[in-house]
């Protein structure tokens, strides 16, 4: 394919993805439960966080979770004890256990109080073309009280040669806003032409057939070669491509 018939052939697999449709079958639609901003923050994160392996397996737990909180996760966070967080036992989502679940909460909490809460973390320390640097602070942060040592692995590093491919997909959640209604568009405060693709082996193996991706890692390194290429093909919105590669890869087997 030439340039353009790459960009319209993309562009045409975003618009048929990119649909309400799409939430019945994706965890975006945990953070679609709530209307309060903080809940629909929150439920994102925890619902990003255990966004790998089968994706009703994440969507039902994803479910769970938000069903331990209450369904008020944001009035959870902060008002919690810790018997409140005892409820949590016997919960599990592949390596993510209900150990992993209490420390969540209690950093998200100290985030909200001590650091004007997750769009505070991700605006203070963008970068002026990136959020990357970003992701890598939020780590840091995150980790900042009393740290479980088995935990750190839920959060990815991209200063670490990660791809975040969950934390990335969390910010095109809460960051893009078109008319589409799947992505949330909370915050205004970061502009879509920052995001990064979610990048995993769906979106990187359609990647690499189509000629956007050489590297065989699906590492940092890998995002950034994509990176350029996506803002090729739209500079202001690059993310959007996200529907097009992850819809080739999972529902038509490209």
């Amino acid at each position: 394919m030439t340039a353009k018939e790459l960009k319209d052939f993309l562009d045409e697999k975003v618009y048929q993805y990119n649909t309400l449709e799409f939430i019945d079958t994706d965890p975006v639609q945990i953070p679609h439960l709530f209307h309060l901003k903080e809940d629909q923050e929150i439920a994102g994160f925890l619902a990003s966080t255990i966004a790998w392996g089968n994706r009703k397996m994440i969507i039902n737990n994803a479910h769970k979770m938000m069903n331990l909180m209450g369904n008020s996760p944001f009035d959870f966070v902060m008002n919690h004890s810790n018997h409140d967080l005892d409820k949590f036992d016997g919960f599990v989502h592949r390596t993510f256990n209900a150990e992993d679940f209490k420390y969540f909460v209690i950093s998200l909490k100290n985030i909200y109080q001590n650091h004007d809460g997750l769009e505070g973390v991700f605006t203070k320390y963008q970068s002026e073309d990136s959020m990357q640097e970003a992701i890598s602070k939020l780590k840091t942060i995150f980790f900042e009280i009393d740290p479980l040592e088995r935990t750190k692995k839920h959060v990815s590093d991209p200063l670490n040669n990660s791809a975040a491919k969950r934390i990335n997909m969390f910010l095109r959640w809460m960051v893009r806003n078109d008319a589409n209604g799947v992505d949330l568009g909370l915050w205004k405060s970061i502009s879509t032409s920052k995001l990064s693709c979610p990048l995993d082996v769906h979106s990187g193996n359609v990647a690499r057939k189509l000629g956007l991706l050489k590297r065989k890692q699906n590492d940092a390194k890998a995002l950034k070669e994509l990176d350029i290429q996506l803002r090729i093909l739209d500079a202001n919105d690059p993310v959007k491509y996200d529907f097009a590669l992850f819809g080739l890869g999972v529902f038509e087997g490209f």
